[in-house]
């Protein structure tokens, strides 16, 4: 305390005591459900402010913002747009499985649940399931406490019939903490609590016999494993997965029921995306036949009748939300004031406690209420007997009570009601009334006093009340329970039609491609100085490998690329060479295509077209060339019979079998081409020519206008060692152009 009487504290003492009493306040009256009746503080005093006006399932609807008006004047000092919107989670039957709320008018749609009218234009009333939370309140089961303002009472709990926080479920963030209860079948749930009422000592996986998993409002498959479910309601979190229904008709994919939360909008958007950006050329067309009748009908059209619609769907559940993953929190507030997460069992059996003591409650107010109804119906039967003495003694007296009191042996209970009597309920008649009502009651105090002494009793009559509300609200699993392989993405290259197709590449780097393997690139028309400098032939499907001058290899699917109608687009503009570098040839085909790959210094080795693959813009170096230059790829057709012919800028030629170069994913490789004793310099003399020549073929040296055409048998004169010179070509051939086959 200062000197002025005004206590002070630390700043740091202030704030953490601050933000506890907040935090607490949010766990315990904002966030989370309790066990006991499954709701939040919002949802209750909307439940219950409902009742009070009124507005039960028989009632007619009333204007919505009336109860938010209640709700928010005598219960709940919040926003009205925040409580209005918890008003109409429970009366969608998209959101809710078990709806609390009937409304009438625009409250949202499962395309778009926040596309609710506001609550001026909408109406509403209680729905015939809120009666299990609202029959027994009045019964003396429920402890009442003052509103915000003192003025009112309003129940902390509401008594509820069947454990409503597994129903409908609960989704909430508190400071620190957040739950996720998903929804539950009735039926299920009370055939698990009357189970565990009949055999107490049940264990997890004997209830989960009835409980097979959650139940949402939509009717989208649960596809997660029974083991993985049992672990989850065993700890009381963990997750799952739910996946859309569909089934084709007439060749089309016709997707009947979404996840739950999902929008059907949202799915098409994240199709069409796909299909915008040439990701997804399965698909021809998307339609979204929704309608009163067809709540949710999408439309699928493939390509053609050759998709594979189970590789297609798998597909679109890895890559959009028709598959979905759903976190479980099972975390709650329970009868011991406290959040905590609960295993089903235990979850279970709190609420048959709950259930248990409500029921007591009931039972109890009930024989209270009876045997005050007898102790005045015996002080009323004494009056009817002695009805002159009665009379004489309230005409006389002034304060009859006292003297009534004394003369019959009355209490003042007694004596008070006779008072409060009319005369004419003294008539001869009202005596076997009075009696009637007297044996009846006395039966039901002894029905009463029996359930309240005996457990067993007690819990035939809970047992008994589960199975009569589960035969007036029960209904069939929404959700089914299907054991499905996980969904995988397909790449690129399994989604594109194979079709047959030539990838051109012009000398200033523009590519294009064309269907078909007919056509001739060097007649294609080019840019002003630009020409066509290297082709390759494949399926539309596959990578292309693009090789520069410095060794680097890069690869785009052949389909991106533009039609060979126009001239192209540049490569770097998806690509991103290094800046002395210029693109030098274009491969395609299988994976597992062998090709030589060489540099001017004679170096070389065998390389897959798989290992040349990259998915960075900037390549990766497979063939490390020096200061040398990078010659064309040879593509090998039988690594056991083709032979590898090499010439060189001196006119030496070389024939060697391939079994004799390395096979390597990157590098240098090996010598190929040298002199003896002298090796091939650097600068000095080059490898010129290198190519592939299959067994049976020809090879054709061309120098000039001259070329000679060299049989296999002619070959054999210039086969050697891996390394060595090779053998000087006859006079007019030595100043080589280039090699081919014939």
């Amino acid at each position: 305390m200062n000197y002025e009487g005004v206590e002070t504290l630390p700043l740091q003492d202030y704030t953490e005591k601050a933000y506890l009493d907040y935090s607490m306040y949010v766990i315990l009256d904002r966030a989370l459900p309790h066990v006991g009746d499954g709701l939040k503080p919002v949802q209750r005093r909307i439940i219950y402010a409902m009742s009070e006006l009124g507005l039960s399932a028989a009632s007619k609807h009333k204007k919505s913002a009336r109860t938010v008006g209640d709700v928010l004047g005598k219960f709940h000092p919040h926003g009205d747009s925040a409580c209005y919107e918890a008003m109409v989670l429970m009366a969608q039957p998209f959101s809710y499985r078990y709806p609390l709320v009937d409304g009438q008018g625009n409250w949202g749609s499962q395309d778009d649940p926040k596309s609710f009218a506001a609550m001026r234009y909408t109406e509403s009333r209680l729905t015939p399931y809120a009666k299990v939370l609202l029959q027994e309140l009045g019964q003396g089961t429920a402890q009442w406490e003052p509103n915000f303002d003192g003025t009112l009472k309003e129940p902390s709990l509401l008594p509820a019939r069947v454990p409503n926080v597994l129903l409908n479920g609960s989704t909430g963030i508190a400071v620190g903490m957040s739950t996720d209860i998903p929804p539950h079948n009735l039926c299920e749930v009370v055939d698990a609590c009357v189970h565990l009422l009949d055999q107490p000592n049940a264990e997890l996986r004997d209830l989960c016999q009835f409980i097979k998993g959650p139940d949402y409002p939509t009717s989208a498959e649960i596809i997660t494993p029974a083991e993985d479910l049992l672990a989850l309601y065993e700890k009381g979190n963990g997750s799952l997965k739910m996946r859309a229904r569909w089934e084709v008709e007439e060749g089309d994919v016709v997707i009947s029921a979404l996840p739950y939360q999902v929008s059907g909008s949202k799915i098409l958007e994240q199709i069409a995306q796909q299909m915008q950006a040439k990701k997804l050329p399965l698909v021809d067309d998307l339609r979204d036949e929704s309608d009163h009748e067809y709540p949710v009908r999408l439309v699928i059209s493939p390509r053609s009748n050759r998709v594979d619609v189970g590789q297609l769907m798998s597909h679109l559940f890895a890559t959009t939300d028709l598959e979905r993953s759903y976190r479980v929190n099972m975390n709650m507030i329970g009868l011991n004031g406290r959040p905590q997460v609960k295993s089903l069992r235990a979850l279970l059996q709190e609420w048959l406690s709950y259930r248990r003591q409500t029921v007591i409650k009931r039972l109890q107010w009930r024989l209270d209420k009876v045997e005050t109804r007898l102790h005045l119906l015996a002080g009323l039967l004494v009056a009817f007997l002695n009805i002159d003495e009665v009379i004489r003694i309230i005409r006389a007296e002034d304060e009859p009570g006292p003297v009534l009191m004394q003369a019959f042996d009355l209490t003042e209970i007694q004596a008070d009601y006779i008072l409060d009597t009319k005369l004419r309920q003294l008539a001869r008649l009202e005596e076997m009334k009075i009696r009637t009502e007297q044996e009846a009651l006395a039966q039901e105090q002894q029905q009463l006093m029996s359930l309240l002494g005996s457990d067993k009793k007690l819990t035939k009559l809970i047992r008994d009340e589960l199975l009569e509300d589960k035969a007036r609200y029960g209904d069939v699993r929404r959700s089914p329970l299907q054991a499905r392989q996980a969904a995988q993405a397909l790449d690129e290259s399994a989604m594109t039609p194979s079709e047959p197709v030539t990838v051109i590449l012009s000398k200033m780097g523009w590519a294009r491609t064309a269907k078909g393997h007919e056509i001739d690139p060097s007649g294609l028309s080019y840019k002003q100085g630009d020409d066509y400098q290297a082709a390759a032939r494949g399926r539309s499907n596959q990578q292309v490998v693009v090789l520069d001058s410095t060794g680097r290899t890069y690869s785009l699917l052949a389909h991106s690329l533009p039609s060979a109608r126009g001239q192209g687009e540049p490569l770097t503009g998806r690509l991103s060479p290094p800046p002395q570098a210029s693109f030098h040839s274009v491969l395609l085909g299988k994976d597992d295509d062998h090709y030589v790959l060489a540099s001017s210094f004679g170096y070389g080795f065998i390389c897959t077209l798989a290992d040349m693959y990259s998915r960075a813009k900037a390549g990766k170096v497979v063939l490390n060339t020096g200061a040398g230059q990078v010659m064309a790829p040879c593509k090998i057709h039988d690594l056991t019979t083709d032979r590898l012919a090499l010439v060189s800028a001196s006119g030496h030629l070389l024939v060697l079998p391939l079994s004799e170069l390395p096979v390597l994913s990157k590098g240098k490789g090996n010598k190929l081409l040298g002199m003896a004793p002298v090796q091939l310099k650097e600068g000095t003399e080059s490898l010129l020519g290198v190519i592939v020549v299959p067994q049976g073929d020809t090879l054709v040296v061309h120098a000039g206008k001259r070329y000679k055409a060299m049989k296999p048998a002619e070959l054999d004169a210039y086969q050697g060692q891996r390394g060595k010179r090779g053998t000087l070509l006859p006079r007019g051939y030595q100043h080589v152009d280039h090699l081919a086959l014939g």
